[in-house]
Parts: structure tokens; C-alpha cells; sequence
């Protein structure tokens, strides 16, 4: 197991009914600024109560944050929180509105263009306005994490950055909060948390079998309640718990401690998505297939311990049981209804080019476990995913 250093000071409030909590969490003399996405938290009354449970403090509301953050629009709410003095924010909403809020809170004090947040990654970071956030949409772990991650439209940029500042002091999680997602959202959420796992744990063994078995718990959660979210009649509630909190378990750096990491298919995943706005997940779900075949061999061990452990795949050759072990994986995505090329989104060939040059433009050039992912590397993964 490699060295690691692991602090989460993120208090989770979880189960029905927790957003009236919210009376206790937010300082008592704090003027709280609520950023929500579209009308979704107004018209489900979550915002209602969310208010509601703000009581006699001063608070006002910024509304308009984009599925896939923008620099732009993140930038229109610094404005809010400098004019109107506002010094606790709160997020209401799924990952998107929360890395927006971390983006924010970093950008309030910050001197010059904010966008360096995102070009030096976050260690540029000195200080953030507290927040907290209230979850509506299980998928990305940015709830209880210090990472986010911010598109620049007027450049197609899509950066990443992390920062001891940007933990949230507290995150509610009501599932009760799920039961109005759409299938298209609730499969975007179980591949969201599904990847997030497999970047932390499909790398090479350095004997962890403590974060291993979470993964491998986490992932085999997944596909048990992935199908049944998507054909419920009505939503169960321990069904969208346990999304809820997989999708939280997955990122907030418990299983990612002491072992290596990947993360190449999350980088060209956001170029995808910055390029050709393609939600968040469905690049991933189109790039991990193609990016476990190209890496088959240095991935080796760890491919057939999860064709074994997760799948249940124990016979035939190595190589026969790893690529059941990808086809399993990207049969499952589709399961959900998530193409896993990018014909399935309208793109060709013609489109590499451009992935491949932004990826060059943003460092992107030593990527995964073993830092071999280059940009050639990248192009046989996407013609691969073709």
C-alpha cells in the first residue's frame, strides 16, 4: 500500500426529512446565498423547504447554473456574492451546482482573472467562502470531496481543480430528494459513481485489499440497483439511498487512499463533453471500453481480479476473461440506456483531431496510473471508441 494522508472534515447529514436541519447547520448570523440549477428545486419544493429552514437569516437565491458548470455563468454569481455582501453559500443541486459553489467560493477573494484557479489546478487557492449543499442528484461525489470541475465556454476548456478551501463544511443527503430524477439522470448518476470507482481501483495491485473490497463493493451495489432504478414503478427508497451513498463513497477519497489512480478516461471525457456538451457520464461511458482494451496489459492483474470479483468471470483464458470482463462493463452502460461510442452521439473520425489537440493544449500529454497515456495513446482510444 502506498503512503497517503486521508482528512474529510465534510459532515454528512443523511436520511428523510434532513434539509429541516439545516436550522442547526448554517451559522445563525451567516446572509447565505442559495445557487440552484433550473426551476427543478422550486417546482419539487425542496427549495421551499430549504428556505423555510434558513428561518430569519438573510438569504437570496442565484439561479441558472448549467448542467456542465460554466466559467461565464459561475462568474455572474461571484459578481452576486461581492455585491450583496453574502458570506455562506449553499448549493442545491446535483454535482454541477456544487462544483460550481466550490469554483465560486475560491473565486470571491481572488485577485485577477479567476480562470488561473483552473489553469494552476487549485493550488493557487488561499481562502473560500464557507458553503454547504443540499443533494438532489446522486452521482459525482463532489458532496463530500474538494474537487471541481469548471468549463470555460469562450475558450472549450473544461479544467479540473482541487483545494484544501473547497471542502464543504456539511452536505444533506435526503434520497427522498431523488424521486422526481428522470431515468436519463439516475443512469447518469449510477455511471458517474461507477467510473469514479473504477479510476481508483483498476490500476495495478499495491496489496490494499482493504480499498479493493470497498470498491469491489461499491461497483457490485451498481449493477444491483442500477436496473431496478431505471424500471421501478414507483421509486424505493433504499434503492436511491444506497445510489446516493455509493455515489458519495465513490469520490470522497476513502478508496482512492494509498492506492494509484487513473483518471485518463475522466480528462479525455471532459474534452468530449467541453467540445460537444455530451453529459458527463455518457463520455465516460464511451471512453472507459476502449481505454481498458488499450491498456489490457499494464491493467492486466487488476482486470482479472474485477472480471472475478465483480463479475463473476472465472474461466477461460486471461486474455479471454478480460475481454469479458470490458464487454461486461460496457454491456452494462448500454443496460442503462448510455451509448458507448461516439457514433451514438453523431461523431466521427473527423473528430479526434480536435480531442486529441485540445488535450496537448491542456497538459494532457502523460496521463493514467503510469503516466504512458500520451496523446497518440489517446487517439487509438477514441478511434477505438468509435
Amino acid at each position: 500500500m502506498l503512503n497517503f494522508d486521508f482528512h474529510n472534515p465534510t459532515h454528512i447529514a443523511f436520511g428523510k426529512g434532513r434539509v429541516a436541519e439545516l436550522a442547526k447547520l448554517v451559522p445563525a448570523a451567516a446572509k447565505v446565498l442559495i445557487l440552484v440549477g433550473g426551476a427543478s428545486a422550486e417546482k419539487t419544493g425542496t427549495l421551499a423547504e430549504v428556505r423555510a429552514a434558513l428561518g430569519e437569516r438573510q438569504h437570496a437565491t442565484f439561479s441558472g447554473i448549467e448542467p456542465n458548470p460554466s466559467f461565464e455563468t459561475s462568474m455572474k454569481a461571484v459578481d452576486q456574492v461581492r455585491s450583496g455582501g453574502f458570506d455562506f453559500l449553499l448549493a442545491v443541486g446535483g454535482g454541477s451546482v456544487i462544483d460550481a459553489v466550490k469554483f465560486i467560493a475560491a473565486a470571491v477573494h481572488f485577485e485577477g482573472d479567476a480562470w488561473a484557479i483552473l489553469e494552476k489546478r487549485g493550488r493557487n487557492i488561499t481562502q473560500a467562502v464557507p458553503f454547504g449543499a443540499v443533494l438532489t442528484l446522486p452521482a459525482t461525489g463532489s458532496e463530500m470531496n474538494n474537487g471541481s470541475v469548471i468549463t470555460h465556454r469562450g475558450k472549450g476548456a473544461k479544467l479540473a481543480f482541487s483545494s484544501v478551501h473547497t471542502y464543504p463544511l456539511f452536505s444533506v443527503l435526503d434520497p427522498t430528494k431523488t424521486y422526481t430524477l428522470p431515468p436519463q439522470q439516475l443512469a447518469n448518476g449510477v455511471v458517474d459513481a461507477f467510473v469514479h470507482t473504477v479510476e481508483q481501483y483498476l490500476t495495478y495491485p499495491v496489496n490494499a485489499p482493504v480499498q479493493d473490497r470497498f470498491a469491489e463493493g461499491i461497483l457490485q451495489t451498481l449493477i444491483e440497483i442500477g436496473p431496478r432504478l431505471l424500471t421501478a414503478p414507483e421509486p424505493v427508497y433504499d434503492d436511491r439511498a444506497n445510489l446516493m451513498w455509493a455515489a458519495t463513497m465513490a469520490l470522497n477519497g476513502l478508496i482512492g487512499a494509498g492506492v494509484p489512480q487513473d483518471w485518463a478516461t475522466h480528462m479525455i471525457g471532459h474534452e468530449l463533453t467541453a467540445l460537444h456538451n455530451i453529459d458527463h457520464a455518457r463520455t465516460l461511458a464511451i471512453v472507459l471500453p476502449a481505454l481498458l482494451n488499450e491498456r489490457r496489459l499494464p491493467k492486466r492483474e487488476k482486470l482479472l481480479q474485477y472480471g472475478e470479483r465483480v463479475w463473476g468471470i472465472t474461466t477461460g483464458t486471461d486474455d479471454e476473461r478480460i475481454t469479458a470482463a470490458i464487454e461486461r462493463t460496457r454491456a452494462f452502460f448500454e443496460s442503462m440506456g448510455i451509448a458507448t461510442r461516439l457514433s451514438g452521439y453523431g461523431l466521427g473520425a473527423e473528430a479526434i483531431d480536435t480531442v486529441v489537440a485540445q488535450l496537448e493544449a491542456h497538459g494532457m500529454v502523460q496521463l493514467g496510473e503510469q503516466r504512458e497515456v500520451t496523446p497518440a495513446v489517446s487517439r487509438r482510444i477514441l478511434e477505438a471508441a468509435l
